[in-house]
């Protein structure tokens, strides 16, 4: 699908509620606002508005774009010789942790797997795959106790199952010196819209993102704004009200709000933002050209999600070599999400 169909789509659902027929509850995207529009292991813009080409009758104000954001989130992950993410780096001789999945074969050191994205088959009884792990993805576990693992099962003589494991990193392996029970994850649920409701609470009222207008607004000034996203701040009932967000991440976001509210009708939160969807789209074409084409370990990455926030980067260890090849596309602009970390 081309991007301008992926975002024609995006709009089409967010306004779908405010047909003349509302009879049905509307129905939010939850994999895009789950996911930021990720994909595993290639770039899915978070909202492709950016991308999209109009030649529309109607108000196209281009603002005068400034240097600076109207907040500028990015300030406080460069102070002094620190830099972004510095504190999730690995390296030879430090003491880390892994929790997940473990994988033994007979004959080999047992290795943690990074949670790599499968299909979801059911298998009957027996005919289940031999489990398996890319030495890509695979950190070796020296001296681990199979018989602490937890949830052990075999499978064609693979056993495998999960634990918690620290010890000393020595250049793609750990030298195990404990072992306990899987770490569960928290749940993050979904962001909260960064903006107070007015007075007598957001009304329930129609939006215009699909008009030719808003399009050729939001690609003229694709360098400073990013979005817009639908929020639900009151659920999705039937006749809950839908806000969109409009983030800014270069310009006046007063200047931005009031021409942008010359062309759009709706519900609005206007609020600043680390990356424009211009930046969202460099950010994604960069890592795309750079995790292919080295050995680095990145299993999964993805847009700005609902925030306009950093990317968001899967991969199993942070090092010298990864922080190197990811420093071009801006290490303040990633978030990195680590399976082998640093600990005291």
């Amino acid at each position: 699908m081309k991007p301008t169909d992926e975002i024609d789509d995006l709009l089409t659902r967010a306004g779908a509620r405010w047909r003349a027929d509302q009879d049905a509850p509307p129905e939010p995207d939850l994999e895009y606002m789950l996911t930021g529009g990720r994909k595993p292991r290639r770039w899915v813009p978070a909202l492709a508005a950016a991308s999209v080409a109009v030649i529309a009758a109607g108000v196209i104000a281009v603002l005068p774009n400034q240097k600076e954001p109207a907040s500028d989130p990015q300030q406080s992950f460069a102070q002094g010789n620190h830099e972004p993410n510095d504190e999730l780096l690995v390296r030879p001789g430090d003491k880390v942790q892994v929790s997940g999945r473990i994988i033994a074969v007979p004959g080999k050191t047992p290795v943690f797997c990074a949670p790599l994205a499968v299909a979801a088959i059911g298998y009957p009884p027996g005919k289940e795959p031999t489990p398996s792990c890319s030495d890509e993805f695979a950190v070796e576990l020296n001296g681990l106790d199979l018989g602490q693992i937890t949830g052990m099962t075999t499978i064609k003589g693979v056993r495998t199952g999960s634990a918690t494991v620290s010890g000393l990193w020595r250049d793609g392996a750990i030298d195990v010196q404990q072992q306990s029970a899987p770490i569960t994850p928290a749940p993050t649920g979904l962001p909260k819209l960064p903006c107070a409701a007015p007075a007598g609470g957001w009304p329930s009222k129609p939006v215009n993102l699909t008009s030719p207008a808003v399009k050729a607004f939001l690609a003229a000034n694709a360098g400073q704004v990013y979005g817009p996203t639908t929020y639900y701040p009151n659920g999705t009932s039937r006749n809950a009200p839908v806000v969109m967000m409009l983030g800014v991440a270069h310009g006046d976001a007063a200047a931005i709000r009031a021409a942008f509210e010359k062309v759009y009708s709706g519900n609005l939160c206007v609020s600043p933002v680390l990356m424009s969807n211009a930046d969202s789209e460099r950010v994604g074409a960069e890592l795309d050209k750079i995790v292919p084409k080295r050995d680095l370990g990145v299993y999964q990455f993805g847009g700005a999600g609902m925030s306009g926030g950093r990317a968001p980067i899967s991969l199993l260890v942070y090092t010298e070599q990864v922080k190197a090849a990811l420093a071009p596309v801006g290490l303040d602009l990633l978030d990195l999400h680590p399976d082998v970390r640093p600990v005291s």
